[in-house]
């Protein structure tokens, strides 16, 4: 099957997306909501919030926590926003490319991304880190919930396949859906070359595993 552009993916897939999302369960996402403080005025940046299945979670451990979400699917927004319509004072949904979105500097206690940053290549990555890091108060954390590949071997073939690919349907550029997950390890150094100095694993469930880091 050809690749498609990102956005227009996940829009044409809003219907069934979160029982895909859930086949395995949601104790990833309960893992990552435990590890969100429950104190009061807390602000989060989530990146590629899609419907909000980490934000289902986390407003049962911190009901008001203040949330600016960010995505390129405009479905998906709209359905998030349907299902927290009591919690419009504390959304902030923006429909944007996180890769340029001005997160600001020292603003946020807590940011987020979750199975979305598994699509995009080592350059990109490492430049997004640096942007989160600068957003995030002295205190402030990141937590990477992701696809990560559990060999080098795996994260080398979904690579040379993303090539292949892209080169077959003339892509130079842009946002497409393919999976290019990398290696824990690897993506642990991304994370390093970004300035982040601790990074705990929080453990593997199913594909995903969860990071935390800090400045």
């Amino acid at each position: 099957m050809p690749l498609e552009e990102m956005g227009a993916f996940f829009n044409a897939r809003i219907a069934g997306y979160e029982a895909h999302m859930l086949r395995e369960g949601n104790e990833a996402y309960v893992c990552a909501a435990r590890l969100i403080p429950p104190t009061g005025d807390l602000k989060l940046l989530d990146l590629g919030c899609g419907t909000g299945l980490e934000l289902d979670e986390i407003f049962k451990v911190n009901s008001t926590v203040r949330v600016t979400g960010i995505d390129l699917a405009g479905k998906m927004l709209e359905k998030l926003q349907q299902k927290h319509a009591n919690r419009q004072n504390q959304l902030n949904l923006v429909q944007a490319d996180y890769f340029k979105y001005d997160f600001g500097k020292n603003t946020y206690d807590v940011a987020l991304s979750f199975d979305t940053l598994h699509h995009f290549s080592r350059e990109q990555k490492i430049g997004l880190y640096k942007r989160i890091y600068a957003a995030l108060k002295t205190a402030g954390f990141y937590i990477e919930a992701d696809y990560m590949a559990e060999t080098q071997e795996f994260e080398d073939f979904k690579a040379a396949e993303n090539r292949r690919l892209r080169a077959a349907q003339g892509i130079t550029e842009g946002y497409y859906h393919y999976d290019t997950p990398f290696a824990v390890e690897n993506q642990t150094a991304m994370l390093q070359a970004a300035g982040f100095k601790s990074i705990e694993n929080h453990g593997r469930y199913g594909i995903d595993v969860i990071l935390v880091t800090r400045k």
